[in-house]
């Protein structure tokens, strides 16, 4: 039996300028667990989710310019269903300045695998796999 997940033990490793990358399988949603640590780090008020999908990308832009600069969490869920904004994730990772960004600031991500998410910003992520609860399929 493996041990259990700690999200708490992960964020232990996580620094402002890489995504944290949830990859998604079928029936597992991290986002109770996400919750879960925020409450805890005290910043419950301080995370913000956005379901991509059409028309969602100029929003998560702004969410993530206003969060790098106020040290907010911005969790980007489903990012499979944006294909055409990834190109657009991948600059903003690219062109962001470390040191006009806040220490507490960080991007959590969500995406079943795709050959659309950006390869550099998975590269340079935190990646987490959560397996699906027992029983589920």
């Amino acid at each position: 039996m493996s041990p259990a997940f700690s999200l708490e033990d992960a964020f232990k490793d996580t620094v402002n300028t890489a995504p944290i990358i949830f990859i998604l399988s079928p029936g597992a949603d991290p986002i109770a667990y996400l919750i879960q640590l925020a409450k805890s780090k005290g910043m419950e008020t301080k995370l913000k989710a956005l379901s991509l999908g059409q028309g969602q990308g100029k929003i998560a832009e702004k969410l993530i310019d206003n969060a790098r600069r106020t040290g907010e969490w911005v969790c980007l869920q489903n990012c499979h269903l944006s294909a055409s904004w990834m190109p657009e994730l991948e600059r903003l990772q690219e062109t962001q300045n470390e040191l006009e960004m806040h220490p507490d600031y960080r991007l959590w991500l969500t995406s079943m695998p795709s050959r659309d998410f950006p390869i550099p910003v998975l590269q340079s992520g935190i990646k987490i796999t959560n397996e699906p609860p027992k029983g589920m399929r």
